[in-house]
C-alpha cells in the first residue's frame, strides 16, 4: 500500500489530499465556502484524473458511542453515520456526501471513517457526564463526546515534539468555523468544550456555543419549532448572528472599520476563549503550553493576543513580533521569559486520517 486519498468534508469547506505514504509526497486542495457538498466533490474527483488510491480515508465528526476508533466503511456503517446526523447536523451529512461520492468513484477501494469523537474516549466519567436523570441519559446516549479529535491527536503530538517531552500539559484551541478547546495531559484528552453535539462550548462561525437551556424553552413556548431552534443555534448564531457574517476575517475587518456589532462579536468571542482558558488551567493544575491551531488559531495574531491579554501574572507572555509573524511551520510565539510556552501548530488532519486509515487496512 502506498497511496491514500483523504477527504475532509466539513461544514463550510472540503479539503482533499492525495498522499504517498512511502515518500511522503502529497498534493491536494481546498474548496471553501461550500454550499453544495455533492457538487464540490464531483469537481475534486475530476482533479484526481487517473490516480487510483489504495485506501480512502474520511473525516467523520460524530461516532456517538458506536464508533470509538477508525472503521472500515460498509453500507451498515454509512447508515449508522446517517443516524448520528441528528447529533452533528452541520457535519455528518457533509461527511457522508464525501464517503458516498468516493465509494461510487472507486469501487473496490477500501474506505475508512476516522471519527472526531474517538480521541476524547479518555475523558473521565466526571468530565463526560451531564447532571440529568441518569436513566434518561442512558436511554438516549446523552453524554459529552467531544469533537475535533483527529486534529487534537495530530497537534498534541507535534506540540510534544516541539517541547521535547511526552508528558506535557497542553491547552489546545482549535479555532476555525467550528471552534473548541481541549485540555490534554500526556497525549490524553482530559476535558473538552464540545459536548453531545458540536454546538456546546466556544462561540463559533454560525453556532452559539454555551447557552442557557432555558432560552430554548422560552423560544419554544413563544412559538418556535424544534427545527427552527436547530437552525437558529447551529446556522444563524455565533459570529454570524452577532455581526451578520460568520467569517472571522470579515468580522475583524468590519470591527477595525468601526462597526459596533462586529466589535461586540469579537468581544464575546474573546471573552469565551479566556473563560475556558482559566477553567482548563485549573483542571490541569497549570499548563506547559497553550496551543493555537486551525484557520483562525493559525492565522489570526489578533485572536491569539486577545485570548492571552493580561495573562502575564499566570506566566503566559506573548512575543508581539513572533506572534505577528506568519509561517506554515509549527512555532513558538511566546517570549523567552514566559513560563508557559505559546505555540502555533498548523493542524494536519489529512495526514492523521491517512495514517489511521493505512494502519487499519
Amino acid at each position: 500500500m502506498t497511496t491514500a486519498f483523504v477527504v475532509n468534508s466539513g461544514s463550510s469547506s472540503i479539503k482533499w489530499t492525495l498522499l504517498d505514504l512511502v515518500s511522503g509526497q502529497s498534493r491536494g486542495g481546498i474548496v471553501e465556502r461550500v454550499t453544495d457538498h455533492a457538487e464540490a466533490m464531483v469537481g475534486i474527483l475530476a482533479e484526481l484524473g487517473n490516480e487510483h488510491p489504495d485506501v480512502i480515508g474520511h473525516r467523520v465528526v460524530h461516532g456517538g458511542a458506536v464508533f470509538t476508533a477508525a472503521t472500515l466503511v460498509t453500507d451498515e456503517v454509512e447508515a449508522a453515520i446517517e443516524r448520528l446526523s441528528a447529533l452533528a447536523p452541520l457535519h455528518n451529512p457533509a461527511n457522508l456526501a464525501g464517503i458516498r461520492a468516493a465509494r461510487a468513484a472507486f469501487p473496490g477501494v477500501p474506505n475508512v471513517a476516522v471519527f472526531d469523537t474517538a480521541f476524547h474516549q479518555t475523558l473521565a466519567p466526571e468530565a463526560y457526564t451531564y447532571a440529568i436523570d441518569a436513566d434518561v441519559a442512558r436511554e438516549h446516549g446523552i453524554r459529552r463526546y467531544g469533537f475535533h479529535g483527529t486534529s487534537y491527536q495530530y497537534v498534541s503530538r507535534v506540540a510534544a515534539e516541539l517541547l521535547g517531552r511526552n508528558d506535557a500539559k497542553l491547552i489546545v484551541f482549535h479555532l476555525g468555523n467550528g471552534a473548541s478547546v481541549a485540555a490534554i495531559d500526556s497525549g490524553r484528552s482530559v476535558e473538552t468544550s464540545m459536548g453531545l453535539t458540536p454546538l456546546e462550548g466556544l462561540v463559533m462561525g454560525t453556532r452559539s456555543g454555551d447557552l442557557d437551556a432555558g432560552v430554548i424553552f422560552h423560544l419554544g413556548r413563544s412559538g418556535s419549532t424544534l427545527d427552527e431552534l436547530d437552525t437558529l443555534l447551529n446556522r444563524r448564531s455565533g459570529l454570524l448572528g452577532l455581526s451578520g457574517t460568520g467569517d472571522m476575517r470579515d468580522v475583524q475587518e468590519a470591527a477595525a472599520g468601526g462597526d459596533e456589532p462586529a466589535r461586540l462579536a469579537l468581544d464575546v468571542y474573546h471573552h469565551r476563549l479566556r473563560h475556558y482558558l482559566g477553567a482548563y488551567l485549573a483542571l490541569l493544575g497549570g499548563a506547559d503550553a497553550i496551543v493555537f491551531t486551525a484557520g483562525v488559531g493559525e492565522n489570526s495574531p489578533v485572536t491569539r493576543a486577545a485570548a492571552l491579554a493580561g495573562m502575564q501574572w499566570l506566566g503566559i507572555e506573548l512575543d508581539e513580533s513572533l506572534n505577528a509573524t506568519r509561517s506554515p511551520e509549527a512555532r513558538v510565539v511566546s517570549s523567552v521569559g514566559s513560563r508557559v510556552a505559546v505555540l502555533v501548530v498548523p493542524t494536519n488532519e489529512e495526514l492523521e486520517i491517512a495514517r489511521q486509515s493505512a494502519a487499519l487496512i
